[in-house]
């Protein structure tokens, strides 16, 4: 039986150090995301997911990559992939030729980062491109919740023609608020009802395809005093038994500005860690900790044993098997042989 290892932690360099594998090494740590400073080229990024899974072979390897300005790597042959609202536009063109190009998308994106051992990008965006959200913009797919969907269904397919799992985000819409999550609180003075007929419609429709969802630091004020990544409310009374999900549920950054206020008090990122769980995440990221000598990252996992230990937070096994069931599904191809599959090349050339 796999144990709870809610945390995703980062490192600082292109290659591991003894207290990078220490940590890594730590019960309650269950995965490594990746930034564009630990990516030095495609031979180093392989050596270095290849050293992680020396460590613990379960440990998740995930990634920001979707493609856009939000793409950590960007040479040594990774393909520059569009921002995701090229989809949305081919659509207004071409419904059928998005479809495939969306699969194509994930396709490539799922397989480029696989040989070189990554195993999960925290993609597709289901935000809708309301506009005002600068943070968001061009990641969107599109404004409309069903074209979102659907385009969000062919790029999760092209994912999972790679072997890759995926990740919805950030439930239950980001898009609406200008505000930007990583320095600020963004508030979201809408009704539930209006919420869940527009933004967060693509959760319920995808409910049963999605295998995580993410959700945002936003406070969703007509509906919870909390930002929706640290409420019971949205996490399990709408996600879960409204909606229906029942994959993993990933924490943004709880390093950021949108999650170190909680009911206007400022938390520790263990007292966000602690929250997050309590509310329902099955995995909490916190990230860019690693840098300088890591103290938060070494306190936060010392204060979660502790917690355990009090009986102040127990790990669940279900959350164990959610995590497990992020890894990726069957072998794959590295770069050269990936370079020569008839699959690979025919999604290059579907390319928007």
């Amino acid at each position: 039986m796999p144990e709870h290892a809610p945390l995703i932690i980062d490192i600082a360099g292109t290659t591991l150090t003894a207290v990078d594998r220490q940590r890594l090494a730590h019960p309650l740590v269950g995965g490594l995301i990746l930034f564009a400073r630990n990516w030095d080229s495609r031979a180093q990024l392989t050596a270095l997911c290849a050293a992680v899974k020396r460590v613990r072979g379960d440990l998740l390897i995930a990634v920001d990559h979707e493609g856009g300005r939000v793409q950590r790597f960007r040479s040594d042959g990774f393909t520059h992939l569009p921002p995701m609202r090229r989809l949305g536009e081919l659509w207004m063109q071409d419904a059928m030729r998005a479809q495939d190009a969306a699969t194509a998308c994930g396709h490539v994106l799922g397989a480029e980062l696989r040989a070189c051992g990554v195993d999960l990008s925290f993609t597709p965006v289901l935000d809708l491109d309301w506009g005002p959200s600068g943070v968001i913009g061009d990641r969107a797919l599109h404004a409309d919740a069903r074209v979102v969907t659907l385009l969000a269904k062919g790029l999760m397919h092209g994912l999972l023609l790679a072997g890759m799992a995926h990740c919805g985000k950030h439930f239950p819409g980001h898009g609406f608020v200008a505000a930007d999550s990583h320095t600020d609180v963004p508030r979201d003075a809408r009704p539930l009802k209006a919420i869940l007929q527009d933004d967060a419609a693509p959760y319920g429709w995808l409910a049963s395809s999605l295998r995580a969802v993410m959700p945002a630091h936003v406070i969703y004020s007509k509906v919870d005093r909390r930002p929706a990544g640290f409420s019971r409310r949205w996490l399990q009374a709408i996600l879960r038994q409204r909606l229906g999900f029942d994959g993993a549920i990933v924490s943004d950054d709880l390093s950021m500005a949108g999650a170190r206020q909680i009911e206007g008090r400022t938390v520790s990122p263990f007292d966000a860690v602690l929250a997050a769980l309590d509310a329902g995440c099955d995995l909490t990221l916190l990230c860019n900790q690693s840098l300088g000598q890591g103290v938060v990252i070494d306190d936060t996992i010392d204060a979660l044993a502790r917690a355990q230990l009090q009986g102040r937070w127990q790990p669940g096994a279900v959350s164990a098997q959610r995590r497990m069931a992020l890894l990726p599904q069957g072998d794959a191809p590295d770069w050269d042989a990936l370079m020569r599959r008839p699959a690979y090349i025919h999604a290059l050339e579907r390319l928007p």
